[in-house]
């Protein structure tokens, strides 16, 4: 028995956060990419215009939330203004990095929960349902009062590993708060695990110690995001002074901000492992880099929201459920 689609085939438009994942997601799936004019005024204010009636259909808005941060984020929410304003009969806002995740608390006096804040925006501006990849921390799934999917990226990031065939190999934490994925990591490549330890010292992150065995091993350092590279190039010195033999780095999301790519480059690192959450300018430059597609992840959630088809029996354990 076919599935019923009430909204008939999906419509997917881009914002400019990540316009070549949008690409990768249409060509997965067979679909071309719904046109629209997106861009600014010389008085930084942004336009938005569709090409084509929405009236009734399943729309998902594909937007990186990287740099330009709060350009995109405001991009997002015209969009998402614009869809609701032209009776789209759903909205989906894909959104394969959330922006200020780490906000996720209020951690010390007087300060926002800008990661709420940020569900409520998507909200107000007319998104239905949200689409997401490895959240800085799951309770911000609890932030948004509307449907969605929180994907992880540590199967991608496990089978890129294995493939590599290391000798000795050992998955090392970044970060303790990292700890289950990098264990789920470490499961599936069926190596040991470690961990830095970090302390927050003067306001700054810190890498202080190392917590297992990393001595003349092959070290696959894991985190979720990079963004200056400050404490985890920090880590890597660690690493090599306790005795590890290599030293790669395996993230989800790449933003590297900040002097970033000279760190990088300056740390010896054997590999700079990401995905596409966020699109990387700066591609020749950065030493030994491998990029893993989350658009045909991306792609099938997407397929399996519009057939009304469950996403957990296509992601299964990708899925922070």
């Amino acid at each position: 028995m076919k599935n019923f689609t009430p909204y008939g085939e999906p419509l997917i438009f881009s914002g400019r956060g990540n316009a070549s994942l949008a690409k990768k997601i249409c060509a997965e799936m067979n679909v071309q990419l719904s046109q629209a004019d997106v861009f600014d005024f010389d008085n930084e204010n942004i336009f938005i215009q569709l090409h084509k009636s929405v009236r009734g259909r399943d729309v998902f808005l594909i937007q990186g939330l990287g740099p330009p941060v709060n350009r995109n984020i405001v991009e997002l929410l015209i969009f998402l203004e614009t869809l609701k304003r032209s009776s789209a009969g759903r909205i989906t806002a894909v959104l394969p990095f959330y922006a200020y995740a780490r906000s996720d608390k209020k951690d010390k006096p007087r300060v926002p929960i800008t990661a709420r804040l940020m569900a409520d925006l998507i909200i107000t501006a007319g998104a239905d349902r949200y689409i997401t990849v490895d959240l800085h921390a799951g309770q911000i799934q609890g932030f948004f009062s509307i449907p969605g999917d929180e994907l992880q990226v540590y199967p991608l990031i496990a089978e890129h590993i294995k493939k590599m065939t290391l000798e000795n190999p050992v998955i090392v934490s970044a970060d303790l708060g990292f700890a289950k994925k990098a264990r789920n990591i470490a499961e599936r490549v069926d190596a040991p695990l470690a961990f830095i330890e970090k302390r927050r010292i003067s306001g700054q992150a810190e890498a202080l110690t190392v917590i297992g065995d990393v001595e003349n091993k092959n070290v696959i350092l894991v985190d979720e995001l990079v963004e200056t590279a400050g404490t985890i190039t920090e880590a890597v010195g660690l690493l090599k002074r306790s005795g590890a033999a290599s030293v790669r780095i395996a993230c989800t999301h790449a933003t590297l901000v900040g002097g970033a790519v000279e760190r990088l480059k300056a740390s010896g690192i054997a590999e700079f492992i990401c995905t596409d959450t966020v699109e990387i300018p700066t591609l020749d430059t950065i030493p030994n880099l491998t990029i893993l597609s989350v658009a045909p992840l991306l792609a099938g959630v997407i397929d399996r929201t519009n057939k009304a088809e469950s996403v957990g029996a296509f992601v299964g354990d990708t899925l922070d459920l």
